[in-house]
């Protein structure tokens, strides 16, 4: 992302398991393992940066122990995988890099609520038209 910090992620934070992935695949599914399970312990690394684990810690995609754990087997091999649940951390990381934007509270300008109660006296005028004259 534009403005965010290079990520380098030192191996020994990384953690990856290999398992069977779900789904078709023939008779190669049962016999390999090429998903991918990556986890990355958000709560105690040191390679990124406070803003980013905050925005992590407190984004909801975590375990209860502050890692964060991804699922990849979007293809048929394993060394694909890897690289995809590496993107995919990455990419997450870049993204909680960056600061939200405050939002600044717009004014509601006179013309619309003008607008808004001439219409109201409209319809009013309208209703009061069609009430049964007084004797």
């Amino acid at each position: 992302m534009a403005g965010a910090p290079p990520i380098d992620i030192p191996e020994d934070e990384l953690k990856e398991r290999f398992v069977r992935a779900s789904g078709p695949g023939g008779q190669n599914v049962n016999k390999v393992s090429t998903a991918v399970e990556l986890r990355f312990d958000v709560r105690n690394s040191k390679s990124i940066s406070v803003l980013a684990r905050t925005m992590l810690l407190f984004g909801g995609q975590l375990t209860k122990l502050g890692v964060l754990v991804i699922q990849a087997q979007r293809f048929a091999t394993q060394d694909r995988n890897r690289a995809d649940a590496r993107a995919r951390l990455h990419d997450i990381i870049a993204r909680a890099s960056v600061p939200p934007k405050k939002r600044t509270k717009t004014k509601i300008p006179k013309s619309s609520k003008k607008k808004r109660l001439e219409g109201k006296k409209r319809r009013s005028d309208v209703k009061k038209g069609r009430a049964r004259p007084a004797d």
